[in-house]
């Protein structure tokens, strides 16, 4: 017996390591991505957005082991022996949060995009025309409904000319007819966008360099938000928090709350109700009801409603899963002075 207890007591290490990892690798993820979702059905209210990050998360495990040896003796008999065991392993986990604020992260989430970031966004393989709906308010004329970079607009926005522009991007993408690179020229960044050689007469990339008025059938274009020149393409990026703004416009609230004024009816230029789902349908929905949805990729209650995202919604999800991807890397690592809230949720 004691040498089974011994033998089970060197296991409880590695085996706790293995169960316990996984379940707050779990929980991290989700929550974080709960507090995102969160975050956008706010913005939609107009309510303020807040961030509380897991700082760190600490696990105490206290182990505890028993063994008893008993002997009875009897009459004619030699002796009964009899040995026993116990073991118990108390986990007490503490775990850290820390508001996200200061200037470094106001600066970031009000700061336009990097290009750098879009850069890196596409060479992780994501869509060409995902990453400039979400990223972009402006290419050249073309607009990317920019006054949904901000609280929900009044009057419809302009988009479709961008959308249509970007969808040919997306095309010669999938053909692996494109690259982007960025540079820096006297300082200047800049985004430089290749176009394979057997591609650059392909109506694709033909119709795409009309949209954004420069010449058809060169090798490259240069993409810039400063000092643009002629044939070069002007940009113009999201802030953080104007993607989320953006995104939030496809949250779909209550016909109640809409009725009570609690979200901006955006209205067309004759005066009839906009649907957002024309802007952002096709890249992510938010959706509402009053009964906790059981099916929910991601869930969260507010204002006495659901909100979620339907598991088999796949655009929804690589949108959202790029949306937290962008926040990682704007929010970076903050050096933050405030209190830390330390809760010590083990007994």
């Amino acid at each position: 017996m004691l040498p089974l207890l011994l033998m089970s007591c060197a296991n409880l290490g590695p085996t706790t390591l293995k169960s316990e990892r996984s379940n707050y690798n779990m929980a991290v993820q989700r929550t974080n991505d709960e507090q995102l979702l969160l975050n956008l059905v706010r913005l939609k209210y107009r309510d303020t957005p807040f961030f509380m990050e897991v700082s760190s998360v600490a696990s105490q495990f206290t182990l505890s082991t028993s063994a008893n040896a008993g002997a009875t003796l009897q009459e004619g008999v030699k002796g009964l022996f009899g040995l026993g065991g116990s073991v118990g392993l108390t986990e007490r986990p503490t775990v850290t949060y820390s508001p996200l604020q200061g200037d470094q992260f106001i600066q970031r989430v009000l700061s336009p995009l990097p290009l750098q970031t879009i850069v890196l966004l596409f060479h992780s393989g994501w869509s060409i025309e995902r990453i400039f709906r979400l990223c972009f308010q402006r290419m050249n004329h073309l607009k990317n409904a920019p006054g949904a970079s901000g609280p929900t607009p009044s009057l419809a926005p302009k988009f479709k000319e961008f959308n249509s522009a970007i969808k040919l991007l997306r095309e010669l993408q999938v053909q692996d007819a494109i690259n982007l690179s960025y540079r820096e020229v006297n300082g200047v960044p800049q985004l430089i966008l290749h176009i394979n050689e057997e591609y650059r007469k392909r109506e694709e990339a033909k119709q795409f360099a009309l949209a954004m008025n420069i010449q058809p059938g060169r090798a490259q274009y240069v993409l810039t938000s400063s000092h643009i020149e002629r044939d070069q393409i002007g940009v113009v990026t999201r802030s953080l928090l104007g993607i989320m703004f953006y995104i939030s416009q496809a949250v779909e609230v209550p016909r109640e709350d809409v009725l009570k004024g609690k979200v901006t009816q955006t209205k067309t230029p004759d005066g009839n109700a906009f649907d957002w789902k024309e802007v952002t349908g096709d890249l992510l929905r938010i959706r509402s009801r009053s009964e906790n949805p059981q099916a929910g990729f991601m869930t969260i209650f507010y204002r006495r409603t659901w909100f979620y995202i339907d598991d088999s919604d796949l655009s929804s999800k690589s949108t959202f899963s790029l949306l937290a991807q962008i926040f990682s890397l704007q929010a970076g690592k903050i050096t933050n002075n405030a209190p830390l809230l330390t809760l010590p949720v083990g007994q």
